[in-house]
């Protein structure tokens, strides 16, 4: 059942990131540095912390006791992160919610998945357990998902005239927004060893007496705020050198409704880690396959989402036939990496009577779930 529990933690995580930048389409007279900025500071700063006040037992008790090594390196990929963060946004600019989301995002499940597992050595030992390598196979059709999501937008933009291609998305521009898409993808993949390089954090956090459901949350104030730090820079930056300054004050615009729906659009940001540091604690062993669920469930929300606000309006049968069977291929992706996720949970009843082809992995001890105040 902590599996189950840990995906659909995951689908709702997913759900929340593939709908935030719903709100950002009603800012009206803003520059898009401006409308960021505002949406950033309450998703990297506001609610992480008034989140986490809420679901962490003495947050900055746990956060004072951390060691400076662990702080530095998490707020150091919140850092690297924040180069992604900064760039999505673009690449939803130009290439809409949908196929700026599958581009995107499927290169950050690709890298945010395989590299913890590499970093610490473990990936050889995966191929050796059946779990392990259900989970690899999952993370392959979710990337073959995103391909066929990829080709779909490629197929868009040839059947198309360029009036056409505006129609739906204002700023559309294929070339440009791979490049952005693919730089963006390969940079958020860091927030994934943010979160791996805290579990310290979330030990402290354990320790203190909170919920090891919400443990990760502590992590987010510290990786968050290295976000915020490198897409506040560039922002505030462009307000300079664009002189959108007055944005914020410009009597002209509505300013109260451009705060409001830029704070939903932020707060609803946040939710997605809120609910992937939750799903995280769920999934044992595999932990790190978490981030392909909460990647494949994002694409799929927001594919979904530019199904509806007619992103691909235009496009002919075969070019809908085959983003429809990207967004299966990726739905299907999160069945295997859930079952993948299952059979590692079944480690433990097997634990007496261990097999010899069993990796040193295998039997490690089982990650967090919110029954032991022991585990990670």
């Amino acid at each position: 059942m902590a599996v189950l529990w840990g995906v659909i933690l995951h689908a709702l995580g997913g759900f929340a990131s593939g709908s935030f930048y719903l709100p950002y389409k009603k800012v009206k007279g803003w520059a898009w540095e401006s409308y960021w900025l505002v949406g950033g500071i309450v998703s990297w700063l506001i609610a992480p912390i008034v989140l986490g006040l809420a679901t962490v037992h003495d947050l900055f008790e746990v956060l004072g006791a951390a060691s400076g090594s662990d702080l530095a390196w998490v707020y150091f990929w919140g850092v690297m992160w924040g180069f992604g963060g900064l760039t999505f946004g673009l690449a939803m600019r130009y290439l809409g919610l949908s196929l700026g989301m599958a581009v995107t995002l499927g290169l950050c499940a690709v890298f945010g998945t395989v590299v913890p597992p590499l970093w610490k050595s473990e990936f050889a030992q995966l191929l050796g357990t059946p779990s392990g390598r259900m989970i690899l196979i999952g993370l392959a059709v979710c990337v073959l998902g995103i391909l066929i999501c990829g080709i779909a937008g490629m197929m868009k933009e040839k059947t198309l005239s360029a009036e056409e291609k505006q129609a739906s998305i204002a700023e559309f521009d294929l070339r440009k927004g791979l490049l952005v898409a693919v730089f963006s993808g390969i940079m958020s993949a860091c927030m994934s060893f943010g979160l791996d390089a805290g579990q310290s954090i979330a030990q402290l956090a354990v320790q203190h007496g909170t919920d090891p459901l919400y443990q990760n949350n502590a992590i987010l104030v510290v990786v968050l705020l290295g976000g915020l730090t490198t897409n506040g820079l560039w922002c505030l930056y462009l307000n300079y050198k664009n002189k959108t300054f007055s944005d914020y004050t410009n009597v002209s615009a509505p300013v109260a409704r451009n705060i409001f729906f830029c704070a939903l659009a932020g707060l609803t940001w946040y939710l997605q880690f809120f609910f992937y540091g939750m799903g995280d604690t769920q999934l044992g062993d595999y932990r790190f396959s978490g981030w392909t669920l909460h990647m494949a469930f994002i694409i799929t929300f927001s594919s979904l989402w530019g199904l509806y606000l007619h992103e691909w309006r235009g496009a002919n049968a075969p070019t809908m036939r085959t983003v429809t069977l990207g967004i299966l291929a990726v739905v299907f992706s999160t069945v295997i990496v859930g079952y993948g996720n299952y059979l590692g949970s079944e480690k433990p009843q097997q634990a007496a009577a261990p097999r010899p082809e069993h990796s040193q992995l295998s039997q490690r001890p089982a990650a967090p779930t919110t029954t032991s105040l022991a585990q990670q």
